[in-house]
């Protein structure tokens, strides 16, 4: 941890911007020079003037080149007179003179990445002669585009940038030059941390100067909803004034507060100081725009467009060691018990750049000076010393850590214990511990099986038995501590014998699970069951399955494996008795379909509760229910008794409801469209039967009618639709198959009468 913070660059840094040509322009400004008159003095009305461009690219990865006669693009410079709508002037701004920008602050604290890259081109118009003019010249140079990544303006990658200088009449009138910027602001800046740049400006002629936040304009690019930008990376003539101002991410950003509202950032009016505390990271389009004045009329503005990169900074050059504590976040302590001698271990960060470090003790009578990387002090003796590593002494980048060491007395832990090896209880546990001064605060037992105590002197019942590995922590009053560890040999046999159940009454077979609830006890105890049955065990907690009904008592004996021995007997513990038998007859013994309700009488023994289950539907709880079949066929009838005590047996038994048929057939018909016996047909019941017939046969053994279906009568006639049969004594025959498959045949007389 440092006690005296620098500030190091730590991002990747900055984002990759577009990768096409035109791609990472990030800046730029146009200044001029009044060369004075032209050839022919005043009386040629014109004047020289030399221009300057500058224009800043961020070179990092390669990306687009600066506008030449030799790049894909030239820089390509247009004059506007403000009274004419063409341009009154174009040509070629040449070849820049390109210089890297050096990206080192000057602090050796601030370590800034390597992929940070920043060039200028500077571009030298050549001497242009305008004519003195009541109307302003606009010098104008536009561009695609912006990085991709900039965070505070809409659609950053494509918006181009406009850098133009207006020559106003005054300014051609008494031959003014515009002022300059005498430096480039920082390229990156720390998040959250306030920064201070002096943005100033200087005028050769000594002129008022007012420095001001201003907006950005828009360009060439990708500018489809900017009717006054040209699309394209390099527009061809750049278009005349006025311009569209790029358009900031409303309402965190503006032109006013570039970096945002919260950011606070200030320009100095008249000292072009630039204060603030940017609180985001990322890349942020910034105007500056320098006014100068000559007594109350404006000569010049010139406009700077630039972008302030605003990264995470942290630490650098720390000085750092392991330590205990840290008092106030200030001081770094260690602290020692009992030992003299202390070992520093040298943890501090940013190690390449530490050229010069050493420590400093002051031991009472002399202070101790070591210049290794890590070191170890012999201590007097008890008592509190302080000291020093420092990193880089006397210089910008230097950090100091502050130590203080405090050496105490030594202190002991120690303890007894005791407890009755045979009979299961408390075991004692006696503190023994000794500090050398200002006493034991706490006292922190752990027993071994999760169980723990911070009384000094504790009592502790152990639930299972095994060898226990007892610890006991101390601490004094100085934060000192000390640990000791004992094993205890903990065998002893239950002082009670508990099992479940305690008691049992049930039926025959009795299947019992014993659980053995004494303790202690595990695998290496020697355990033996008697059931009083004849049936044993040596399982802790068996289970055993009693066939005959009877009283049992039921013995246990437990024997540690140190040899201690408890038993006890558990008297008329298990009591069985015989089980219910179900069983039951019913009447009729052959009911039917005509007879469906039947009787049914309880013939089981030892039952206290009765359920019967009939067709699967209907239930009862009578010990001699009757019961109404609503089906014919065969019903399983099932009886389920319980036991008072319980268990229980079932009987099933399956009843066979027969399905009847009855079918009788009338002796004579008369049919004579009176609408009484007109039809010779039978009658009955016939639910379930199949392959019906009747057969109608006269006396020569004609059949003069025949039927498939039961009530399809024969009304005298031939098949039904001839003429009407002569009265007389038909003969009658019927066949059917009954439910259940039996074939049946009923002979008979059709007496017809007219």
């Amino acid at each position: 941890m440092s006690l005296l913070l620098r500030t190091v660059i730590t991002l990747g840094l900055l984002p990759v911007a577009l990768s096409l040509y035109a791609a990472h322009i990030i800046g730029g400004e146009i200044t001029y020079e009044c060369q004075g008159w032209a050839d022919g003095g005043p009386a040629s009305g014109i004047r020289s003037y030399q221009f300057y461009m500058n224009i800043y690219r961020d070179c990092q990865g390669g990306g687009a080149p600066f506008d030449s006669p030799g790049a894909p693009y030239s820089a390509t410079i247009t004059v506007y007179r403000e009274d004419q709508a063409e341009p009154f002037l174009r040509f070629q701004g040449g070849y820049p003179q390109v210089e890297y920008i050096d990206p080192d602050p000057g602090n050796p604290c601030v370590i800034v990445p390597d992929n940070v890259c920043v060039q200028r081109g500077r571009y030298t118009f050549p001497v242009l002669e305008l004519p003195v003019s009541e109307h302003s010249y606009f010098i104008v140079y536009q561009r695609c585009c912006r990085n991709n990544s900039i965070t505070n303006i809409v659609a950053p990658e494509s918006s181009g940038a406009t850098y133009f200088m207006e020559l106003t009449p005054m300014a051609q009138a008494v031959c003014n030059n515009s002022p300059t910027f005498d430096g480039f602001p920082p390229i990156v800046i720390c998040a959250n941390e306030p920064f201070e740049y002096n943005h100033a400006a200087t005028d050769a002629e000594g002129d008022q100067i007012v420095y001001e936040f201003c907006t950005p304009f828009l360009g060439g690019g990708l500018n489809f909803n900017q009717p006054n930008a040209f699309d394209g990376v390099a527009p061809n003539p750049d278009a005349p004034p006025p311009y569209d101002p790029v358009t900031f991410v409303a309402p965190f950003f503006s032109a006013l507060d570039p970096l945002g509202v919260s950011a606070d950032i200030n320009i100095g009016v008249n000292s072009g100081i630039i204060t603030g505390t940017p609180n985001a990271q990322g890349q942020f389009v910034v105007g500056v725009c320098v006014s100068e004045y000559r007594g109350d009329t404006l000569l010049s503005v010139v406009r700077r467009d630039f972008q302030f990169n605003v990264a995470n900074c942290s630490p650098t050059v720390v000085a750092d060691i392991r330590e205990d504590d840290i008092i106030n976040g200030q001081e770094f302590l260690l602290t020692s018990c009992g030992n003299n001698r202390i070992t520093f271990v040298n943890e501090s960060y940013q190690q390449p750049r530490i050229q010069e470090f050493f420590w400093s003790f002051d031991l009472g009578d002399r202070d101790t000076i070591i210049n290794t990387w890590n070191t170890t002090i012999e201590f007097p003796g008890v008592g509190e010393y302080r000291g020093r590593l420092y990193l880089n002494p006397n210089t910008d980048c230097g950090d100091t850590a502050r130590i203080r060491v405090r050496i105490f007395p030594e202190i002991s832990a120690d303890f007894d214990y005791e407890y009755d090896t045979c009979v299961a209880g408390p075991v004692l546990f006696t503190d023994l511990s000794s500090a050398g001064s200002g006493g034991i605060s706490t006292w922190n037992w752990d027993f071994g099986d999760g169980g723990g105590s911070s009384n000094q002197n504790p009592q502790y019942v152990y639930s299972e038995p095994g060898d226990k590995s007892a610890r006991l922590r101390i601490t004094d009053f100085n934060g000192c501590q000390d640990s000791v560890r004992r094993e205890i040999p903990y065998f002893p046999v239950p002082a009670l014998l508990v099992v479940a159940p305690s008691s049992f009454t049930g039926c025959a077979p009795g299947d019992i699970f014993f659980d053995n609830l004494s303790t202690p006890v595990d695998e290496t105890y020697e355990v033996s069951w008697d059931f009083g049955d004849g049936g044993t065990s040596a399982e802790i907690s068996p289970g055993h399955v009693f066939g005959q009904e009877g009283v049992f008592s039921v013995s246990l004996s437990i024997t540690s494996p140190i040899g201690c021995q408890t038993d006890t007997i558990f008297t008329d513990l298990i009591a069985i008795e015989p089980s219910p038998v179900a069983d039951f007859d019913f009447s009729p013994r052959t009911p039917d379909n005509f007879n469906p309700e039947v009787q049914f009488t309880d013939q089981s023994t030892g039952a206290g509760e009765w359920l019967w289950s009939f067709e699967e539907r209907g239930y009862s709880f009578l010990q001699n229910p009757a019961y109404r079949f609503r089906d014919t066929g065969l019903q399983e009838v099932r009886l389920i008794v319980t036991h008072p005590e319980g268990c229980r047996d079932t009987a099933v038994q399956v009843i066979d409801i027969v399905p009847k048929i009855t079918y009788f057939m009338p002796n004579a018909f008369s049919p004579n469209d009176d609408s009484v016996n007109d039809v010779f047909i039978g009658k009955g019941y016939l639910e379930g039967i199949r392959e019906f017939e009747m057969s109608i046969w006269n006396r020569w053994g004609e059949m003069i009618f025949r039927s498939t279906d039961p009530a399809r009568g024969w009304n005298g006639r031939k098949d039904n639709t001839g003429k009407p049969v002569p009265a007389g004594v038909y003969i009658c025959l019927v066949r059917y198959t009954g439910p259940r498959g039996e074939a049946e045949e009923q002979r008979g007389f059709a007496t017809l009468i007219r």
